[in-house]
C-alpha cells in the first residue's frame, strides 16, 4: 500500500508502507514507511486528492487537476477545465472521476480517455464537497449557496435540492448508503436516506475538518484540534476520543485489511499517522506507524495495489492516454461556454452521462467540447448563407 498526502508547499508525497516482522508475540505490530516519491506538478497549494487502483489525482488552488500514474510512477498530465480552486475529487470505480471547484461546476471525467463527459452547473457559489453513493447512482454536493443537492448520476441531472440555513463544507455517505452526514462548522447532521430528513445532530468541540465512516453507524470526526473522536450516529453519543497529533488534524482516510480496520490521519504538524482500530470503538487505537513530512499537510489518500482484483481493471487495449498540456488547454478554451449552452437546450438521451452502465455510454462525439464545436460551425454556416442572400 502507499500513503499519499498533499501540502501547502505544492508537493504530493508518496510513502510505501509494509508491515514489519514481529520480534515476539507480545509486541504490538508496527508498520514501516519508506519514502517513495515526491510529485512537484502544481504551482499552488494542494487542496484535494483522490485515488483509484491505477492513478492518484490532485487538485490545487492553481485551478488544475494533475494525474500521477502509480503503476509507472510518472506524471500522466493535467486536466484544465475549472476556473477556481479545485475543492473536491472523487473516483467512482476505474472509469470515472468527478471533480468540484469554486467555479460552481461539477465535472464528470472519463478516466480512460481523460475527457470531460459532462460539466454541470451545480451551485451558484462554490462547490465545497461532494460524495458518491456506494451504488454509483446518486451523488450529494454542498456549496456556498446554502443548498444540499442530490444528483441522479444515471441521467446526469439534478434530482433534489434542499435549502439549509448555513453553508455546509462536508457531506459524506455511509458505507452501505443508508445514511449520510452534513457538516456545518462544528455541527454534524445525520440524515436517513429513506426519509431524507435529519434523524439527529452531533456536536463536536471545534470546527470539523474531516469525517470518516468506520462502519455503518460509527463516525470518526477530526476538527481544528489535536483530538479525534468516534461517534455513534444512532445514539449520537461520543464513544471515545484520543490525541492523534500535536496540531489540528486536517484530513483522515479509513480502509480495511483482512486483519483489522485502519485509520490514517494527517495534520498541520507535518505528521501522517496510521492507527489500528480495536473492534470495540470505545477502546483507543494503537499506533502502527508515523511519518514526518516536515510540511503543512492539507489532504490525504491511500493507494491499495489490488493486483488480484481484475474485476474493474481496464483491458490492455484501453490503456489510458497521457494528457498533454496543449490538449488540456484546448479542451478548457473550447468548453468555456458549454455549460451556458447546455442550460439553454433540452438534453437528449445521448448527452446523458451514466456511471452505472444503465444508459448508453457517452462517446467522444457527445462531449461538451465537441458539442460546442458543432454549435459554432452551424452558426458560422448560417451567417455565410445570410451574407449570400
Amino acid at each position: 500500500m502507499e500513503v499519499v498526502a498533499g501540502c501547502y508547499e505544492q508537493v504530493l508525497f508518496g510513502f510505501a508502507v509494509h508491515p514489519e516482522p514481529e520480534a515476539d508475540g507480545h509486541r504490538e505490530q508496527r508498520w514501516a514507511p519508506v519514502a517513495d516519491f515526491t510529485h512537484h506538478a502544481h504551482t499552488a497549494s494542494l487542496s484535494a486528492v483522490a485515488v483509484n487502483s491505477r492513478f492518484v489525482v490532485t487538485g490545487s488552488k492553481d485551478e488544475t487537476i494533475h494525474i500521477y500514474d502509480m503503476k509507472k510512477k510518472v506524471d500522466h498530465g493535467a486536466l484544465m477545465h475549472h476556473n477556481g480552486t479545485i475543492t473536491c475529487l472523487k473516483f467512482h470505480g476505474n472509469r470515472h472521476l468527478i471533480s468540484g471547484a469554486e467555479d460552481g461546476l461539477i465535472c464528470v471525467w472519463d478516466v480512460r480517455r481523460w475527457e470531460c463527459l459532462k460539466a454541470i452547473r451545480a451551485h451558484k457559489g462554490h462547490v465545497t464537497f461532494l460524495s458518491i453513493h456506494p451504488s454509483g447512482k446518486l451523488a450529494l454536493s454542498v456549496g456556498t449557496d446554502k443548498t444540499l443537492r442530490t444528483w441522479n448520476l444515471v441521467e446526469g441531472r439534478s434530482a433534489f435540492i434542499k435549502n439549509i440555513k448555513q453553508n455546509a463544507h462536508i457531506v459524506e455517505w455511509s458505507p452501505k448508503g443508508e445514511k449520510y452526514v452534513v457538516v456545518i462548522l462544528n455541527r454534524i447532521d445525520v440524515y436517513q436516506l429513506d426519509t431524507a430528513s435529519v434523524s439527529g445532530t452531533i456536536t463536536n468541540a471545534r470546527r470539523v475538518s474531516s469525517v470518516a465512516f468506520l462502519s455503518e453507524s460509527v463516525l470518526a470526526v477530526a476538527g481544528d484540534e489535536e483530538v479525534v473522536r468516534f461517534f455513534d450516529c444512532d445514539s449520537l453519543t461520543c464513544l471515545s476520543e484520543f490525541k492523534a497529533h500535536e496540531n489540528r488534524v486536517k484530513d483522515m482516510f479509513s480502509f480495511e485489511t483482512p486483519e483489522h480496520r485502519v485509520l490514517v490521519t494527517a495534520s498541520s504538524d507535518g505528521f501522517i499517522k496510521m492507527w489500528k482500530l480495536k473492534q470495540d470503538k470505545k477502546a483507543s487505537p494503537s499506533l502502527l506507524c508515523e511519518i514526518n513530512t516536515n510540511a503543512r499537510l492539507t489532504c490525504l489518500g491511500v493507494w491499495l495495489d489490488r493486483r488480484t482484483d481484475t474485476k474493474e481493471s481496464p483491458p490492455v487495449a484501453a490503456e489510458p492516454a497521457p494528457v498533454s498540456k496543449e490538449q488540456s488547454r484546448r479542451n478548457k478554451e473550447e468548453s468555456a461556454h458549454a455549460v451556458q449552452e447546455e442550460e439553454k437546450q433540452p438534453k437528449s438521451d445521448a448527452e446523458k452521462c451514466s456511471l452505472t452502465g444503465d444508459s448508453n455510454k457517452p462517446t467522444r462525439g457527445n462531449s461538451l467540447a465537441s458539442a460546442k464545436k458543432r454549435k459554432t460551425v452551424e452558426m458560422s454556416e448560417k451567417k455565410r448563407k445570410k451574407k449570400k442572400i
